[in-house]
């Protein structure tokens, strides 16, 4: 096997463990170093290190008592790094349909996930994951 199968495969079992709930399986796909940034302007964006991603992917995974499924639409890989197209859809718990597209970027080292970036519909994470919500802006 080459560095970019075996990350992909890395990638489909991470996006199946995400898909399935398996926080603990998910956590421990990260290097102690490792973290995820939400990118966008949400009350969920910026970066959250490893000592903090159980709690934060279990807050998320607690509002969908149904699973949040992840299909994988393409995979490109290059040496340490994925880019991932997906997409997900899952009942809130407020009766919504939340329905996302993404753009993941999976960074490995060792077979590890040392960083983990994840583009979307900021505007789906907002209405529906936020209830509405912003964050405050300065007012200069």
């Amino acid at each position: 096997m080459t560095t970019e199968t075996d990350n992909k495969a890395r990638v489909r079992q991470f996006l199946s463990d995400l898909s399935a709930g398996n926080v603990d399986a998910v956590v421990a796909a990260y290097a102690k170093s490792g973290s995820v940034e939400t990118m966008g302007a949400t009350l969920i964006s910026g970066v959250t290190e490893c000592a903090d991603l159980r709690p934060a992917i279990a807050s998320i995974m607690d509002v969908f008592p149904g699973g949040l499924t992840f299909t994988i639409r393409g995979m490109v890989a290059e040496g340490e790094k994925v880019a991932v197209e997906a997409s997900s859809e899952g009942e809130h718990i407020s009766g919504q349909t939340y329905s996302n597209d993404y753009h993941f970027l999976f960074e490995f080292d060792k077979g590890q996930l040392v960083k983990l970036t994840e583009y979307m519909d900021t505007e789906q994470v907002t209405d529906v994951l936020c209830g509405g919500q912003r964050p405050p802006y300065p007012l200069d």
